[in-house]
């Protein structure tokens, strides 16, 4: 699913000369589970991506199951951009998925004010490190199941089982399709400020 997305971005889009904050967030979750496709589907600028072909190097190192159509995969991170307003830009990256890139993600937490955790229901486990790491930092996040078709469990079913606290959001989305990966960030946009007002913990 990494590799398509329903509408190209635009490989030009000018930072607006009204934008004076920027806000870091970061995309986590297990290996082919969407993150790539919601960078790309979502950035106003041609996203940087670190994406390689698979090569039998990852054999038995990688855990494919249930994504054994995928052919290329993050190395590093992606990068892209998104004007929310007139004065609010956020800088989206992906994080790598597999477990031995995992190294990887305490670097791309610093300075991060939140995070999206993106789930697919047929490996709901790989979904667990990235919460835990998250909850170690401290940042605030929101959790995405990508829609793959055939949901087998309600919502409220999948915060059970990922023991999610009340405050923590969780919505459905669609990785491929832009205006459902920005409604997943100002989801995020809009619980960093519900915590800042309540003084909740993240």
């Amino acid at each position: 699913m990494d590799s398509t997305t329903s509408e190209a971005p635009a490989p030009r889009a000018p930072l607006r000369s009204t934008a004076h904050t920027g806000l870091k967030i970061v995309v986590v979750g297990g290996f082919g589970v969407g993150k790539t496709t919601m960078v790309r589907s979502v950035s106003e600028i041609r996203p940087l991506s670190t994406e390689e072909t698979m090569t039998q190097a990852g054999v038995g190192v990688d855990d494919a199951t249930g994504v054994r159509d995928k052919s290329t995969t993050t190395v590093a991170f992606d990068f892209g951009r998104i004007s929310l307003n007139d004065e609010l830009v956020l800088y989206v990256f992906g994080a790598p998925g597999q477990e031995r890139f995992w190294f990887l993600w305490d670097q791309l937490f610093a300075g991060a004010l939140g995070a999206v955790v993106l789930v697919d229901t047929r490996r709901l486990a790989d979904s667990w490190y990235a919460i835990d790491r998250l909850e170690h930092h401290g940042t605030p996040f929101v959790v995405a199941r990508n829609d793959f078709g055939g949901h087998q469990h309600s919502l409220e079913e999948i915060r059970d089982a990922l023991d999610l606290a009340p405050h923590v959001p969780l919505l459905d989305c669609d990785a491929r399709d832009r205006d459902s990966s920005k409604q997943v960030l100002i989801s995020l946009v809009q619980h960093l400020y519900a915590l800042t007002t309540s003084g909740e913990p993240a």
